[in-house]
């Protein structure tokens, strides 16, 4: 991946999201490696502990919300509504020690998404119609915008709570003899 974004706040990521070109859904399909961008949210270093390897979106829109790398390497979709949303926020600091990752380890494949989790659709979102990832059994929805061709900055937004979380992706190549698929 290119130099990651940092921001000292969420204020500060949202005026370099608030300056980027909108992105079409069309312009997402693919497979796409994730980072978080620091800005004081409780998610920060999360994922990326838990081995976080980013999003898929598939050209019927529909996405593979929550890619995890497993074993060797191998990519394993992650069903969100199995996680509860509100302990995780909680308990965040948890999320980023060793035992959380080896304890995600252990369950990840019970948390096995047995097809896409989430729908692409245009939304407005801070004054701009973009491509936007709507999770289908959990309230949470992440906008997009462009940065480059190849990298989008995104931002989660969980119903109910004020903070959200940034994080961005930079597109990759499908591992070969898995396009469209996992493990």
């Amino acid at each position: 991946m290119t130099e990651p974004l940092t921001f000292p706040s969420e204020d500060a990521a949202f005026h370099f999201f608030d300056g980027l070109q909108p992105v079409s859904t069309r312009e997402l399909v693919g497979l796409w490696k994730g980072s978080g961008v620091p800005t004081g949210h409780p998610f920060d270093g999360v994922l990326e502990n838990l081995g976080w390897h980013g999003k898929r979106f598939r050209p019927e829109m529909r996405a593979d919300a929550l890619l995890f790398r497993i074993g060797d390497n191998r990519l394993l979709p992650i069903d969100p509504s199995l996680i509860p949303l509100a302990l995780a926020l909680r308990f965040h600091r948890f999320g980023r020690t060793e035992a959380a990752r080896n304890l995600f380890s252990h369950l990840a494949r019970h948390l096995r998404a047995k097809g896409p989790v989430a729908s692409l659709r245009s939304m407005p979102f801070r004054n701009a119609m973009s491509a936007a990832m709507v999770y289908d059994r959990k309230p949470i929805i992440d906008y997009f915008r462009k940065i480059g061709r190849d990298r989008v900055l995104g931002v989660m937004q969980v119903e109910g709570d004020d903070r959200h979380y940034f994080f961005e992706l930079e597109r990759v190549a499908e591992p070969a003899g898995r396009v469209g698929g996992s493990i």
